[in-house]
């Protein structure tokens, strides 16, 4: 048991939040990073334990292009700026994760700027992949290189050179005992060399007890890189992806499918992979501009929170706040923000109090962080799990109809429950609890024993006018649910095992591999992923997403 399998955390994109010029000038520091010190108690309000906060050193625009390793980008502030924000979340009980850009850095990197100066006589040649001095790029270097994401802006670094492992490896221990950060979130993991990162679990084994590894991992089996000789975890963008559209499209079995199919990668263990869930965050737009049905904000983080692995909030979205993503920026995605505007949220943000109920929840209940899954009933639109870590237990409901619905499912071994949103008391019966789910809603049902974690005793209810920005008109639904739902075997049986089906998953895995192959190479990982994907709904979304 580590803190961060206890951990609920935020996640804050620091030179948008603080408001800071897109481009650096390089000028005098400006201390913008003490502004945010504010947060750390609204962090801890609304049940958070743990901090993402990054990118945060020297670079030339959006962060992820870095050009001191060493040094607090000057739009935020100097180095004491950060140990005292550190020292001031330490304080609180919340511990810290940075960004740690590795994969690439940016041109004014000082390896980078040497061999733009000594071309082949520069020592640093090999710090990077492929340097080529018979070819050019659009900043007419002289030389060519390999990148990341096609952008020359960002140069990848040839973490196969010891040199440059020494290197990540010394800056890991410089912000440690600079710094005292409790871990690391690893930019662009899923190219990072293999090697590379079990040296970095080295140091991580060294600096700090408990010292964290996260990596940003977007596709493929994620067990390739949460083991005990890489990283402690990954971000489950396949969760991520079905949290809003198993609501929006009203198919609760692609979430169910989904967290099945993460526990077989983690070999069937209890608590699963422990990966770091999120439903938002600075690349991709916000859960409530990608809700066709606002009131699904309310199941999609009960979900969120509940499921195996580590929630996270992005900053913001606890306000129910809109965030859309434009054509050539992403700046809509990480606004400033004044905690000033938010201060009484809790108490008049239904939005706001949601989140932070549920964050005190996971935060009180070891089977919400160390339980086993069991799957008790699930319908498009109604969803019922419980957690179970010995004699502590958990039992969640979810309903993302407009109509309310009653639900019976097996209990596990309390004699009553009290629900963690509405206070609501139910007892077994015949080894049973049965309740009624409001439409659009859900409950986390934690043993009687234990207090509620509501602060007050009024329930907790969704209110769509409570958003920080006016929400988008829902999408009508045409399809009915009965409030009493058939928990027959038939009724509850996968829609996608008939041979019509199969021929339809079929023919979208062929639509998607014949795209892939006009747009480039097609890999044998990018081959398994779209095989592996036999549900509908995403794979619609799949075809969708390619321009």
């Amino acid at each position: 048991m580590a803190w961060y399998d206890e951990a609920v955390f935020y996640h804050i994109y620091p030179l948008g939040l603080a408001g800071a010029p897109k481009e650096n000038s390089y000028g005098p520091v400006e201390h913008r990073l003490n502004t945010l010190l504010p947060w750390i108690s609204h962090i801890k309000d609304i049940g958070c334990n743990a901090l993402y906060i990054g990118p945060l050193f020297e670079s030339v625009g959006h962060g992820y292009e870095t050009t001191d390793y060493k040094k607090l980008d000057g739009r935020l502030g100097d180095n004491k700026d950060l140990t005292d924000f550190v020292a001031e979340c330490h304080k609180t009980g919340i511990k810290v994760i940075l960004d740690g850009v590795f994969n690439h850095t940016g041109r004014d990197f000082f390896a980078f700027k040497d061999i733009q100066k000594n071309r082949e006589n520069s020592p640093y040649r090999d710090w990077y992949c492929n340097v080529n001095f018979g070819g050019n790029t659009e900043y007419n270097d002289g030389f060519s290189y390999d990148n990341w994401g096609g952008y020359n802006l960002l140069v990848k670094l040839n973490q196969r050179n010891p040199a440059v492992k020494d290197y990540i490896c010394d800056v890991i221990r410089f912000w440690v005992s600079e710094f005292d950060i409790d871990g690391i979130r690893l930019d662009a993991a899923d190219v990072l060399d293999f090697d590379f990162m079990k040296a970095l679990r080295q140091v991580a084994n060294e600096v700090k007890p408990e010292f964290w590894l996260m990596g940003e991992v977007i596709h493929g089996d994620y067990s390739r890189w949460v083991n005990e000789g890489t990283l402690h975890s990954v971000t489950n963008y396949q969760l991520h992806k079905a949290l809003y559209s198993g609501n929006n499209d009203h198919n609760f079995f692609e979430i169910a499918h989904t967290i099945k199919r993460l526990y077989e990668m983690g070999g069937g263990r209890p608590e699963g992979l422990k990966l770091y869930n999120f439903v938002d965050n600075h690349d991709v737009e916000r859960i409530y501009s990608k809700l066709n049905n606002k009131a699904h904000f309310a199941p999609v983080h009960i979900l969120l929170y509940t499921l195996p692995g580590i929630p996270s909030i992005y900053y913001g979205s606890e306000f129910g706040i809109e965030g859309k993503k434009e054509k050539f920026s992403d700046a809509s995605l990480r606004p400033a923000l004044n905690i000033e505007d938010y201060k009484d949220a809790v108490k008049n943000n239904s939005f706001t109090a949601l989140v932070s109920a549920l964050g005190h929840a996971r935060q009180k209940s070891k089977a919400l962080c160390y339980g086993d899954y069991r799957e008790l009933m699930l319908t498009n639109r109604q969803y019922a799990f419980s957690r179970n870590a010995g004699e502590d237990s958990a039992i969640v409901m979810v309903n993302n109809d407009d109509n309310d619905a009653s639900i019976t499912v097996a209990a596990g071994p309390a004699a009553a429950y009290t629900g963690v949103l509405s206070g609501q008391v139910v007892t077994v019966s015949d080894g049973k609890i049965s309740a009624t789910i409001k439409a659009n809603s859900g409950e986390v049902w934690l043993p009687k024993n234990e207090a509620s974690p509501l602060k007050d005793s009024s329930p907790i209810e969704l209110h769509v006018e409570d958003a920080a920005h006016e929400p988008a008109e829902a999408v009508a639904e045409t399809q009915e649910t009965p409030a009493s739902l058939d928990t027959s075997e038939a009724a509850l049986s996968s829609p996608y095992s008939d041979d019509f089906e199969k021929g339809k998953i079929a023919g979208l895995q062929e639509a998607i591999l014949a795209i892939m192959e006009k747009n480039g190479p097609v890999t044998d990982q990018m081959r398994r992923d779209v095989e592996n994907n036999v549900y509908h709904d995403s794979l619609i979304n799949w075809i969708k997403s390619f321009r």
